[in-house]
């Protein structure tokens, strides 16, 4: 057990401490542990989502840890593991050569025809499957000790494992995705474990998961339209213009709150895509989509899903870009502390 007594939540924290400036470094000590995972592998526009976590984890230092909703929740222990420099250099080099090889089929050249080509892409696929399978191990070896837990990508491919995991412990859950995407696209690029490809892989593997429940997209493609169409008893997806529409037209959030809590089981998975907040909260995000959620909006709506009486089983926190602006950092370190918080009450 960790000592306390001469913790002073109100000063400056001491910098060798770690997340949120708390003075829990080793896994025994948290009841939450967050596994950091820097992969963008398949990111197709703009990068940074591997390396925001270290500016993330120095965003978390300076949050005052006083919070009226969580009092001094934090004491039961909060602690994010090391990154993984295998992991960020694995990634590094697969996604340059994602890169070469979307450059080269966009431009209609038949993959086939290149030797390097197949193998870049047979490399990147087995690197999606040898990220699954690494983030799927830590996942379980951590709720094996009895720990919540939380992933911070890194892409949205990245909670897969964890997600795999969980469903070993739980007979059934669903999950609440706040992004601007669908993720549903089939082997996006061709790569299976695309971050476009997340919910789609989830429905085809994952069977404990018995619903999504999206909210705040804006930005899909038609196959993704057709898949949910026809899979509306898995998915439920709040679109962001129904959402503004009836906004503007009278009603309130906390109805529309009421109705994505309405849909959810009782156990659930959050995962929190951060561009489905607006851009100007996310600038650096891969694909920024104008429109999206104030982050005030969606700690209500967590907040109202545990006075519901529903569970948070895990969540991840992906897609938070850096590009030298600190307001990616600066944001995500607040929602990860919310979630954090959230997360830990919900399993008091």
């Amino acid at each position: 057990m960790v000592d306390l007594s001469s913790f002073d939540p109100n000063e400056v924290c001491n910098p060798e401490n770690g997340l949120f400036g708390l003075p829990f470094n080793n896994i025994e000590d948290a009841k939450l542990v967050v596994l950091p995972v820097p992969w963008e592998t398949t990111v197709n526009t703009g990068g940074g989502t591997a390396r925001a976590i270290e500016h993330i984890l120095k965003a978390s230092q300076k949050i005052d840890l006083y919070d009226l909703d969580f009092k001094d929740t934090w004491k039961q222990g909060f602690h994010m593991l090391d990154v993984d420099k295998k992991i960020l250099t694995k990634s590094d080099y697969l996604r340059k050569e994602a890169e070469l090889f979307v450059d080269y089929i966009c431009h209609g050249d038949e993959m086939e025809k290149n030797t390097f080509m197949c193998k870049s892409f047979r490399d990147i696929n087995q690197g999606g499957e040898y990220l699954n399978n690494w983030v799927y191990e830590h996942s379980i070896d951590l709720l094996n000790k009895g720990k919540l837990l939380g992933v911070l990508g890194g892409d949205h491919s990245t909670p897969f494992g964890c997600i795999k995991a969980l469903a070993e412990k739980k007979s059934d859950f669903g999950i609440l995705q706040i992004d601007a995407h669908c993720g549903l696209r089939k082997a996006y690029e061709g790569f299976k474990y695309s971050h476009a490809s997340v919910m789609y892989n989830v429905l085809q593997e994952i069977p404990q998961v018995n619903k999504i429940v999206q909210i705040g997209v804006r930005d899909f493609c038609e196959e993704e339209w057709e898949y949910l169409q026809n899979n509306q008893d898995k998915i439920v997806t709040f679109f962001d213009r129904n959402i503004k529409e009836r906004l503007y037209e009278g009603d309130t959030w906390k109805n529309i709150a009421d109705q994505i809590i309405a849909q959810l089981p009782d156990h659930i998975y959050i995962s929190f895509d951060i561009d489905g907040l607006d851009p100007k909260l996310c600038p650096s995000t891969g694909m920024p989509v104008q429109g999206g959620f104030e982050s005030c909006q969606i700690f209500y709506l967590i907040k109202k899903i545990i006075a519901a009486g529903k569970k948070i089983i895990g969540f991840d926190l992906v897609e938070v870009g850096y590009n030298n602006n600190s307001m990616d950092a600066n944001v995500g370190a607040r929602i990860l502390w919310q979630l954090c918080n959230w997360i830990t009450i919900s399993n008091n």
